[in-house]
């Protein structure tokens, strides 16, 4: 593990889709053992807020449960990781409150233009399987979780884990987009994670975005889909290199 920096970073860090806080456990845990600030919000209708699933839950309401985290523990210079589907969280985060931000990370994250919602950017087909799936699964309101091999775990360990605390995905945020007032990042040092082993298919449109970026960075993690889960010692020293 790499010598932490002298200073106290705060890191906020966000879940993708059928996720909660509780899947930053470990790496929460290694970064506050070295002095750091760490907050892991678990968006509306998941986790521990899965009693709040309902039909009014939007990409909009994720972006609020962040940026309301970073105003009322009046947070600031945060460096704001967002996971999976918690990449389009963090664009929307960036896009209001860009001055209490230091730093994106894009962790095997989707990023999607203004206008532009995850369904526009899937095939009919499969959005339509996925539609009949939340109608048969969650009356219409919420997309059953997949299997955990699904995210790129292999341990058994790991599996159960997450199979334990996987909810429901709320279905409208797939069908919303961000509505940006400024490009993607807000101008803010943005830096991408590829996990590579195995790559994670549905992000190859996102990540062949990025390396058209000039002002972006760009790393390699020989880990599955779910990083913070299968080698959270990995993604924490990525972080503590920032």
């Amino acid at each position: 593990m790499p010598v932490p920096p002298p200073t106290i970073k705060t890191f906020v860090l966000v879940h993708g889709a059928w996720h909660g806080g509780w899947c930053w456990a470990q790496v929460a845990q290694a970064l506050r053992a070295f002095g750091h600030r760490v907050y892991t919000p678990t968006l509306t209708g998941l986790g521990e807020r899965s009693h709040l699933l309902g039909a009014n839950i939007t990409i909009d309401t994720f972006v609020r449960d962040v940026e309301n985290v970073l105003v009322w523990e009046n947070l600031h210079d945060v460096i704001l990781v967002g996971h999976s589907f918690g990449g389009l969280t963090i664009t929307g985060v960036a896009d209001r409150v860009p001055q209490r931000l230091q730093q994106l990370v894009y962790l095997d994250a989707f990023i999607l233009g203004s206008g532009v919602s995850t369904f526009d950017s899937l095939p009919s087909a499969t959005v339509a399987k996925m539609r009949e799936a939340a109608r048969e699964f969650g009356q219409g309101l919420a997309l059953p979780a997949p299997k955990p091999k699904a995210f790129g775990l292999t341990e058994d360990a790991h599996m159960d884990f997450v199979a334990k605390r996987l909810t429901p995905q709320p279905l409208a945020p797939y069908e919303t987009a961000l509505q940006l007032n400024h490009p993607i990042g807000n101008r803010l040092p943005c830096i991408y994670w590829h996990c590579t082993a195995p790559s994670y298919a549905p992000l190859e449109g996102s990540r062949q975005w990025v390396k058209a970026q000039a002002d972006w960075g760009w790393a390699e993690m020989a880990t599955g889909h779910d990083a913070m889960v299968a080698a959270p010692e990995l993604v924490v020293k990525h972080l503590l290199e920032l």
